[in-house]
């Protein structure tokens, strides 16, 4: 059997999910409580791989386990207990050993948040990027309108991609909403590539300053180089929202 885990994360002091050397990962805090508490070595497997910087508040973790525990809130407790403040198990459940927290997820939801205001917000500075030239959002919601729906979204995949089968996704939602100098761009889709939203966002600020017109933007997506979209948006406005199966 499995142990399905919904977890939230503050980023900023990791390397992001995944075990690898140079610096502490998500991934491998969960793993270290986890061998604790149930006294066995285990391996976590998340639904995402989110960068270094990036946070989440459900990114979803599977675990398998030679016995399932009796008192499942009891563990929840003892991992909260054993994982820096930075880290939180929200919930746990059992699962058949069949789930697969990356290959089963029909869509993953994301927001980025941006700070729009000449000064930075003390509050927002580990949670936002902090654009202080005035944007303007009516251009910006106008930019995202050819990006819903299934589209190649080479343009927007990392420079240095890993290979893959197809850059094709489908978009279920892209919206931008504004309070007061906070914007969250929110977009689900059934996949991402490496640095997607993040690139994406880049070239929405490029338009929210007047710096190319909201139409390019149907250019760049149908260019499918990454050289027409704009610079990668920094890690640390980014949040993982929720996982969905």
């Amino acid at each position: 059997m499995q142990l399905r885990l919904t977890v939230e994360y503050e980023g900023t002091a990791y390397q992001g999910w995944q075990v690898q050397p140079g610096g502490p990962t998500v991934q491998e805090v969960l793993e270290r409580a986890l061998a604790t508490a149930l006294r066995e070595p285990v391996r976590v497997r998340g639904a995402g791989r989110t960068d270094a910087g990036v946070h989440a508040c459900g990114q979803v973790a599977a675990v398998r386990v030679s016995r399932v525990p009796p008192d499942l809130e009891r563990l929840r407790r003892s991992l909260n207990a054993l994982t820096p403040d930075d880290v939180a198990v929200r919930d746990i459940a059992v699962v058949d050993d069949t789930f697969d927290p990356r290959r089963h997820a029909r869509s993953r939801v994301y927001e980025y948040r941006i700070w729009n205001a000449p000064v930075a917000s003390p509050f927002w500075r580990r949670h936002a990027w902090h654009v202080p030239v005035a944007l303007d959002v009516a251009a910006m919601e106008e930019a995202l309108a050819p990006l819903g729906g299934e589209h190649d979204f080479a343009a927007f995949r990392g420079a240095d991609p890993a290979p893959q089968r197809s850059t094709v996704r489908r978009v279920l939602e892209t919206t931008l909403h504004a309070d007061g100098p906070l914007l969250a761009y929110r977009i689900e889709a059934t996949g991402f590539l490496k640095h997607m939203v993040r690139n994406l966002v880049g070239t929405l600020v490029e338009v929210g300053r007047g710096e190319r017109p909201a139409s390019s933007m149907q250019a760049v997506l149908q260019s499918r180089d990454r050289t027409r979209a704009g610079p990668t948006a920094p890690p640390h406005g980014l949040l993982l929202v929720t996982v969905r199966y």
